[in-house]
């Protein structure tokens, strides 16, 4: 084999990793933000919108411990908002790499949105009103909107940062011709462990540090947007 086609193999290597852990941190800064959202902003989820939809078919069928109409659709709305938005940045560089620079850029908008929600959760001492919970979602939920839409546009087979029920398709799906390779299925399990790790700090934060509690999926992605512009610029 010639050294530079070695080398390119070797980066190539370097940089698949790098991306998995990538989207391993996203998981666990999504599985935070829904942990959060979840007991503190009124048993909505922001970035689980399966949940979403089943909490407001309990609320149309009168369940009388359903989560708040409102705090659904709003947690939606923004959701589909953040898609949109993320989509239209990241589509025309789809394909182009293995994590396409317009994909940080669209995870660095979101951090508008994460830093919306953090300037007013300050600002309410981490006890919002119903009104300001309401803001707070919708936040969150355009943050999650666009990570989920930018992690999508990499075509990474069962990942998707916001969600575990496709991942645990793909993951068991393979038991029974085990067909995918060990990279793929440390990459799938990685994903699942993340999301309960994300779902843990989150609500042991909410318990033992609660105005701080929203500040780790923001650092998280942080961190993300920083080292994708450092390690996975593209050639």
């Amino acid at each position: 084999m010639q050294p530079e086609i070695a080398t390119e193999i070797h980066h190539q290597a370097g940089e698949l990793r790098v991306r998995d852990l990538l989207l391993n941190a996203l998981t666990v800064s999504s599985g935070a933000i829904d942990a959060i959202s979840f007991l503190a902003l009124g048993k909505v989820f922001s970035a689980f919108m399966t949940g979403n939809i089943a909490f407001l078919g309990l609320r149309v069928a009168g369940a009388s411990h359903a989560p708040g109409g409102v705090a659904i659709l709003v947690s939606m709305a923004a959701f589909a908002v953040g898609v949109y938005l993320s989509t239209r940045v990241v589509k025309p560089s789809e394909g182009s790499g293995m994590w396409p620079q317009r994909m940080t850029v669209a995870l660095g908008i979101s951090l508008i949105a994460h830093a919306v929600f953090l300037v007013v959760w300050f600002a309410s001492n981490g006890q919002p009103t119903v009104d300001i919970a309401h803001v707070l979602l919708g936040s969150w939920a355009l943050a999650m909107g666009m990570q989920s839409a930018a992690v999508r546009m990499l075509h990474v087979d069962g990942v998707f940062t916001t969600a575990a029920t496709a991942t645990i398709i793909f993951l068991v799906g393979d038991i029974t011709n085990w067909s995918a390779t060990v990279a793929e299925r440390r990459r799938l399990a990685g994903v699942l462990v993340s999301l309960l790790v994300g779902a843990t700090a989150g609500g042991l934060l909410l318990v033992h540090a609660h105005i701080y509690a929203p500040v780790l999926p923001f650092v998280i992605t942080v961190a993300v947007v920083a080292t994708a512009a450092t390690l996975l610029r593209e050639r």
